[in-house]
């Protein structure tokens, strides 16, 4: 998979949501997406729009989604809550 997200990007939408995000069950949620991480806070995950992203050890990301059109906008809503000032 080519690299379609910057990992330091993955990183400040994590940490924007856990500080601006609202508690949930799931994690914390702002701007549609949910961030939560494992018990140990190696893999954080980032979630909505149908798509899970998970960023792990070694600076490695997966993406599970269904359809390119879910993909599309999470990606798009990662780069708003990375770019909102």
């Amino acid at each position: 998979m080519k690299n379609e997200i910057d990992n330091k990007q993955i990183l400040a939408v994590y940490e924007r949501i856990i500080q601006k995000g609202e508690m949930t069950d799931e994690g914390k949620h702002y701007q549609g997406v949910t961030a939560y991480s494992d018990a140990d806070g190696y893999t954080v995950y980032l979630q909505g729009s149908g798509v899970e992203l998970r960023f792990g050890f070694h600076n490695t990301y997966h993406l599970d989604y269904e359809h390119e059109k879910h993909k599309d906008d999470f990606l798009k809503k990662l780069y708003n809550i990375a770019n909102e000032s």
